[in-house]
């Protein structure tokens, strides 16, 4: 069976306004800390989306929704 976690990382499925979806996003635990989880592990899929769309020179869309992997 693969492992849910690595490190210390929580794991996340992201959906897109344009229905694509990606699965187990890192998100460091460190920024999950306190009661904001869902909406903190957003703003941080949507920093490393930015970055990747520099590099590669093409945007992901508007994060529509996050959900955390069970078992991370």
């Amino acid at each position: 069976m693969k492992r849910r976690t690595t490190g210390n990382f929580a794991l996340y499925d992201v959906t897109y306004a344009d229905g694509s979806r990606t699965s187990n996003r890192k998100v460091p635990n460190a920024a999950l800390e306190g009661p904001e989880g869902a909406s903190v592990a957003q703003a941080v899929i949507a920093a490393q989306d930015r970055e990747l769309a520099l590099a590669s020179g093409r945007d992901r869309g508007e994060i529509v929704s996050v959900s955390r992997v069970r078992g991370s």
